[in-house]
């Protein structure tokens, strides 16, 4: 039973997680990346910090216990040479103090120089440390530098993406209906294109008609009348007919020649 609890809240555990990164702004959760960077270099670098500091400290105990070790060296040679002295000088009392005192001085001495040793070699592991503590501040600094320069260009990436699901949004709306009293362009579009066929269709069948025949019969009678009216002043202004005109006729009856007036007839008996 423990096991099928287990196993129950690991999946409902994934599927919020899903569920979560698909709502979640990913411009967040980028910042939200390169705060943990960030924060993980400062704590290497933290570690780093001490790791250098225990050099320096190794080092410091180090100079300090060469420097007591040739204090101590001096004097146990001084103690070995007075003690040397006293007794050539016959002074037991004092040749057997001295040569405590050396005594002393070499025990000392044999502590310092085990000291020193075992502080050389903490130096030495401790500067292996540092120098690697060093590098990998550094490569890690450089990642750092990466995400940063990485971060500018799916800042960017994320950016030109919502750009572009607008425009699909936008583009989709007019092929999409969106409401029920809102028509879409396609229907529109079909609307409009039926009325202009049905109109276009309806002018041909006018043009087709007897009505439309003699409107065009009429037009023309129009225009023929017109043209010979222009050629009728063109000639009455001396000007040679347009080109295409045809030559006017004889003057119309309207207008006779004069005649000549008749003599008077002599009536006979006169």
């Amino acid at each position: 039973m423990m096991k099928f609890f287990r196993r129950l809240w690991r999946y409902l555990g994934a599927g919020a997680n899903q569920k979560f990164n698909e709502k979640a702004d990913p411009k967040i959760q980028l910042e939200q990346a390169i705060i943990e960077a960030q924060d993980q270099h400062r704590r290497l670098k933290e570690q780093a910090a001490s790791v250098i500091a225990q050099q320096k400290q190794t080092e410091m105990r180090l100079n300090r216990s060469m420097a007591e070790l040739e204090k101590v060296n001096g004097n146990a040679r001084q103690a070995v040479l007075m003690a040397e002295e006293a007794t050539r000088k016959g002074d037991t009392a004092k040749a057997s103090e001295y040569t405590r005192a050396a005594e002393s001085f070499a025990n000392r001495l044999i502590a310092l120089e085990r000291e020193v040793a075992d502080l050389r070699g903490m130096a030495l592991q401790t500067a292996q440390a540092s120098d690697q503590a060093k590098a990998a501040v550094a490569q890690n600094g450089s990642v750092l530098q990466q995400k940063l320069a990485e971060r500018q260009k799916l800042l960017s990436q994320l950016e030109q993406a919502k750009m572009a699901e607008q425009m699909n949004r936008a583009m989709a709306s007019l092929s999409e209906t969106v409401g029920e009293d809102v028509p879409t362009m396609n229907e529109v579009r079909d609307k409009i294109e039926a009325r202009y066929a049905q109109a276009k269709g309806m002018a041909e069948l006018q043009g087709e008609s007897v009505e439309g025949r003699m409107l065009e019969v009429e037009q023309a009678a129009m225009n023929t009348e017109a043209q010979a009216r222009l050629s009728e002043i063109r000639s009455q202004l001396g000007l040679a007919p347009a080109e295409g005109e045809a030559a006017p006729d004889a003057a119309p009856a309207s207008e006779p020649a004069a005649a000549s007036t008749p003599e008077p007839q002599t009536q006979p008996g006169q």
